[in-house]
C-alpha cells in the first residue's frame, strides 16, 4: 500500500492526462462498435481501474482500443443481425461472449501462457493492424458524410420483399416450436400474418438495409448513394475535427489534440445552434449491472461465438503485452505478463457486466501517462475513476456531441493504428516463394492475406488463417534447410573432422548419413529417400545422430521406414547409430526400434567406437 502512494502528486497528474486523452476515444469507440458512447465510455472506466489494480504493468492505462473495438463490432452486427436487429434480445448474448473472453484472459494468465504470446508472427499482426485501420477509415467514410442507410427510404423499400418473406418465415417456426404448424390448415399462419403491421415490415426492412451497408464491403455499396447525399454540415464538422488534431499536434503535444478537436467543434455546433446530428444519448446516473447475462443465459446461443470470445481474449492479450514492453523501455522496469493478463480479464469481465465494450492495454494512453509522472498502479485506478466522475458531471453535455465529430476523431485513429512499418518494408524482404511465374516474400504473403481477409471477409478467421500459414511456410523452411544439411553423401564427399582416420577401402561399403538438425514432419520426405540414394556396394549405413537433437512421431515413424527399407530390399544392409541424443532414443525405444532393429551393440557413443565395429566386421569387397 505504501509503494502505491509513493509517487501520488506524479500518479495523479499521469492518471489525469490519460483519463482526459481517453475520453474522446471511449466515446468514439462505443458510438462505432454498435452499443453507443456510454458502452464505451463504462468500458474505459472499469478496464482502466480494474486492470491497474490487478495487473501485472505499473504505468499501464487500458481501455477500449481499435482492434478490440473493430472485432467487437463484427461480433455485436452479426449477433444484431441473428435477433432481427432487436439490441434488447441481442444484448445479452453481446455482453456474455465479452464476459467470456475476459474470462478466457484470466484462464490465459493463471495457466502462465502470457509469455508465448510473444510467438505470434510479425506479418500476421502487422496484416492485422493495418486492416483494423482500413475498416475504421472505411466504415467512418458515411457517418463523416451523414449517411445513414436505415434513414435512406429510398434504400429501405428496397428491401421489404425479403422483409416480408422473414417475418413470414419466423410466424412459420413459431408454429412449429409451438406444436401448432399442420399443412391442412394455415388458418392460424394466415391470422398472424395479418396482424402484421407496415411498421414492423419497415422495422425489419431498416435492419435489413443496415445490415447490407455494414462493413467493408457494405461502405463500398452504399458509397454511391451516399455521394449523393451528402449532408455538408456533418462533413464539415468532421473535416473541422481533422484538421484540428493534425494542426494542433505542431504548436504543442502537451495538450491531446483530440480532446481539443472534440471540445471546440462541439461548443461550434452546440453554441452556434447548427441543425446537426448527435451521438445516441448517455445515461444519467450509475452504470446498470447487467443481470441479461444471466437470467437470459442460454448455451446454444453463446456456442457459435466461443471461437469468437477466444480471439477477443487473444487480441487483448496481444494488444496488451505490446504495450507493457513500451512501457518497460520507457521506465526501464519489467512487467509480469501473466499477472497482466489476469488484471486484463478481471476489467474486461467486470466491464461487461455493466455494458461495456472490452479493451486492452492503450499505447498512446500509457505513454501520456509515463511523460506526465505515473510511475504505479494508482495512476490507471485514477484515469478510471476521473472518467466516472465525468460520466456522473456531465453525462447529458456529452450526449450533444455531434455523430460527425466522433467520426473525425475516429479516422484518423485509423489513419494512426496502420502499421506503416510493415508496408514500408515489403520491397525490401527476401522474394523466398514463388506463386505462379511471379517471386515475392512468403512473408508478404501472409501479411496480404491476413490484410485482405480482415477487411473484406472476417477478422476472426483471418488470423486463424494467418497463423496457419505461416506456422505452414516456417515449417516448410526449416524441413528445406535441414534436409539441405543433412543430405546423404560419400565420405569422400563431406566429412567431420572425427573421420580422417576412416579406410579408403571400406568407403564402397560404407556410406555415412550426417543428420544435423531435428528430424520432423517438415524433413521426413528427403529423408525418405535415403534407401534409393545408397548404391548397390553399400553393406553398411553408419548415422551420425550427434546433432539431431529431436525428433517427432513423424521423423519417428519415417526412420522407422527407412531401416525396414534397408534391411529388406535384398541386400541387408546393417545400420550403425553414433552420437543418439535422449529425447530420439527414447522415442525409439518406445516403438521397438531399439532393440528390434536396431540392437545395443550397434549403438556408439562416439564415432571412434564405431570405427572399431567397422574395421573388425566389414571387409573390403569393392
Amino acid at each position: 500500500m505504501k509503494q502505491l502512494f509513493s509517487n501520488l502528486k506524479g500518479d495523479l497528474f499521469g492518471g489525469i492526462t490519460a483519463g482526459i486523452v481517453a475520453l474522446p476515444l471511449a466515446l468514439a469507440f462505443g458510438v462505432s462498435s454498435g452499443l453507443g458512447p456510454s458502452a464505451g465510455l463504462y468500458g474505459a472506466i472499469f478496464i482502466a481501474f480494474f486492470a491497474a489494480l490487478f495487473g501485472g504493468t505499473n504505468t499501464q492505462i487500458s481501455g477500449p482500443t481499435a482492434p478490440m473495438t473493430a472485432v467487437s463490432m463484427v461480433v455485436i452486427a452479426s449477433i444484431l443481425a441473428a435477433n432481427d436487429g432487436d439490441l434488447n434480445k441481442a444484448l445479452p448474448i453481446i455482453l456474455t461472449v465479452f464476459l467470456l473472453a475476459g474470462l478466457m484472459q484470466i484462464g490465459l494468465g493463471v495457466l502462465g501462457l502470457g509469455k508465448y504470446i510473444r510467438y505470434i508472427p510479425y506479418p500476421v499482426v502487422s496484416g492485422f493492424m493495418t486492416a483494423i485501420g482500413v475498416i475504421i477509415l472505411v466504415t467512418q467514410i458515411l457517418p463523416s458524410i451523414g449517411y445513414y442507410a436505415k434513414e435512406d427510404t429510398e434504400f429501405v423499400d428496397q428491401f421489404k420483399p425479403q422483409a416480408e418473406e422473414i417475418i413470414l418465415e419466423n410466424i412459420l417456426k413459431e408454429e412449429a416450436g409451438e406444436g401448432i404448424l399442420v399443412l391442412e390448415d394455415f388458418k392460424e399462419t394466415i391470422k398472424r400474418a395479418e396482424a402484421t403491421t407496415q411498421a414492423d415490415i419497415l422495422k425489419e426492412s431498416k435492419t435489413l438495409a443496415g445490415k447490407e451497408a455494414s462493413g467493408v464491403l457494405g461502405a463500398f455499396k452504399v458509397l454511391p448513394r451516399a455521394l449523393k447525399n451528402i449532408n455538408w454540415l456533418e462533413l464539415v464538422l468532421a473535416l473541422g475535427t481533422i484538421f484540428i488534431i493534425y494542426g494542433f499536434k505542431r504548436i504543442t503535444t502537451k495538450i491531446p489534440s483530440t480532446l481539443v478537436a472534440l471540445v471546440v467543434m462541439s461548443a461550434i455546433a452546440i453554441l452556434g445552434k447548427l441543425d446537426y446530428r448527435p451521438i445516441p444519448e448517455i445515461p444519467e446516473g450509475l452504470p446498470v449491472f447487467q443481470s441479461g447475462i444471466f437470467t437470459n443465459f442460454n448455451l446454444g446461443s453463446l456456442t457459435p461465438y466461443i471461437f469468437t470470445a477466444l480471439t477477443l481474449a487473444l487480441l487483448g492479450a496481444i494488444d496488451s503485452l505490446l504495450t507493457s514492453v513500451v512501457a518497460d523501455n520507457m521506465t526501464k522496469t519489467k512487467h509480469n505478463p501473466n499477472k497482466e493478463l489476469v488484471g486484463q480479464g478481471i476489467g474486461n469481465s467486470i466491464a461487461s457486466l455493466f455494458g461495456g465494450i472490452p479493451g486492452a492495454g492503450a499505447t498512446i494512453r500509457t505513454v501520456v501517462n509515463i511523460n506526465s509522472g505515473g510511475k504505479t498502479k494508482l495512476s490507471g485506478m485514477i484515469a478510471g475513476v476521473l472518467l466516472f466522475i465525468i460520466l456522473l458531471a456531465i453525462a447529458p453535455l456529452a450526449s450533444k456531441i455531434p455523430a460527425a465529430v466522433l467520426a473525425g476523431i475516429l479516422i484518423t485513429v485509423g489513419i494512426g493504428v496502420m502499421d506503416y512499418k510493415g508496408l514500408k518494408a515489403i520491397p525490401a524482404l527476401p522474394k523466398d516463394a514463388k506463386i505462379g511465374p511471379f517471386k515475392i516474400s512468403s512473408e508478404v504473403i501472409i501479411m496480404l492475406v491476413v490484410l485482405i481477409l480482415s477487411t473484406f471477409w472476417n477478422l476472426v478467421y483471418a488470423v486463424g488463417i494467418g497463423l496457419v500459414i505461416a506456422s505452414l511456410m516456417f515449417m516448410k523452411k526449416i524441413g528445406d534447410l535441414t534436409a539441405e544439411r543433412s543430405d546423404v553423401k560419400s565420405l569422400k564427399e563431406e566429412a567431420w573432422e572425427d573421420e580422417g582416420g576412416f579406410p579408403v577401402n571400406l568407403k564402397e561399403e560404407v556410406f555415412i548419413k550426417h543428420i544435423k538438425g531435428p528430424l520432423f514432419f517438415g524433413s521426413t520426405s528427403d529423408f525418405q529417400a535415403l534407401a534409393k540414394q545408397i548404391p548397390k556396394t553399400a553393406s553398411t549405413v553408419i548415422m551420425r545422430l550427434d546433432r539431431m537433437q529431436y525428433m517427432d512421431q513423424s521423423g519417428l515413424y519415417a526412420m522407422e521406414d527407412m531401416i525396414q527399407d534397408l534391411k529388406s530390399n535384398g541386400t541387408h544392409v546393417e545400420v550403425l547409430f553414433v552420437g543418439l541424443l535422449k529425447q530420439p532414443r527414447y522415442m525409439m525405444e518406445r516403438i521397438d526400434i531399439i532393440p528390434d532393429f536396431i540392437p545395443e551393440e550397434h549403438i556408439f557413443e562416439t564415432f571412434e567406437d564405431c570405427l572399431k565395429w567397422v574395421k573388425q566386421n566389414i571387409k573390403d569387397t569393392f
